[in-house]
């Protein structure tokens, strides 16, 4: 065996499936000649540290968890100066990310698609505030509901699935909060209040197909970004969620665009998050598409 393969897992992700089909995944990586690193996490950051300090001699590197595991592998990626493809085995509770470039939810299939399938160049963004800079894979949000996914206790994901989400989201509705921003991109500027935000390079978000637009590449170099306006009474917001999620844009109560970079100012810190990870408060960032900027492993193309 001359090729190595880094496998960083999260044993915690999803329902903990991956305890019953490790040997499986493993198997299907040594089948196809690879030397083996096997490195659960055991905290937060673990996964991104791993692979920021790997040695330069992994030809593979594959990660199993939620999108947020994803999202600390991309940014230790980045982070290490190396370019390595990544093998993603989805096992979280939503799996947006994975859903995007059709994978499986098989677990051993996925792992047969790690190390059989092709090289996809797949955008990735940039997030930063003055010298601070992270990453993300595929979603960067502020507003209503992206506290959801980092306030929601792990076992309540597991056992509840995309409902607890939704549960921990309506607790908040009696309480939303807007934020005054102006935002500028592509020598546009506009300036208003908002209760929702998010720039996407995905299909899906929140396990919901289609409501980041239609026509989406996830290599075209562009965002999709949509902005909610702060609704007026109950009736809007009910009308604005039915829109978003049927995709039925109404100019009126939202504003849709797509950009490579984007800047987005306001008067108070706003809490971010990150691929579904929390991403921190701030008041002036600047979000940049990386067009091309990782190689993630997908189906073979038909013959």
């Amino acid at each position: 065996m001359d090729k190595k393969l880094l496998f960083v897992y999260n044993p915690k992700a999803g329902k903990a499936q991956i305890k019953n089909k490790l040997a499986d995944i493993l198997d299907v990586f040594a089948k196809e000649g690879y030397e083996i690193t096997v490195a659960p996490t055991q905290k937060k950051d673990d996964a991104r540290s791993i692979v920021a300090h790997r040695r330069e001699e992994y030809e593979l590197v594959v990660c199993s968890g939620g999108d947020g595991t994803l999202d600390e592998v991309v940014t230790g990626m980045i982070e290490s100066g190396l370019r390595t493809p990544i093998g993603y085995i989805p096992a979280g509770s939503t799996n947006d990310f994975g859903g995007s470039i059709s994978l499986p939810k098989n677990m051993v299939r996925a792992a047969q698609i790690a190390v059989k399938g092709r090289d996809y160049q797949c955008d990735i963004g940039t997030f930063q505030e003055d010298d601070a800079r992270d990453v993300f894979v595929y979603i960067a949000a502020f507003g209503l509901f992206t506290d959801v996914s980092y306030e929601t206790e792990q076992e309540m994901k597991n056992v509840l699935g995309h409902m607890a989400y939704l549960l921990e989201g309506m607790k908040s509705l009696s309480s939303i909060r807007s934020y005054p921003m102006k935002v500028s991109w592509d020598g546009n500027e506009l300036e208003g209040d908002f209760i929702f935000g998010m720039i996407t390079n995905s299909f899906s978000v929140g396990g919901f197909r289609n409501i980041t637009g239609k026509n989406v590449k996830l290599d075209d170099g562009v965002f999709e970004v949509t902005l909610i306006k702060n609704p007026r009474n109950p009736i809007e917001l009910s009308n604005i969620m039915i829109s978003l999620l049927n995709r039925d844009i109404d100019t009126s109560a939202m504003y849709c665009f797509r950009t490579s970079e984007l800047t987005l100012e306001s008067r108070g810190p706003v809490a971010w998050t990150l691929d579904g990870e929390n991403g921190g408060s701030h008041t002036k960032v600047t979000i940049r598409n990386v067009q091309k900027g990782i190689d993630i492993r997908v189906k073979p193309l038909p013959e």
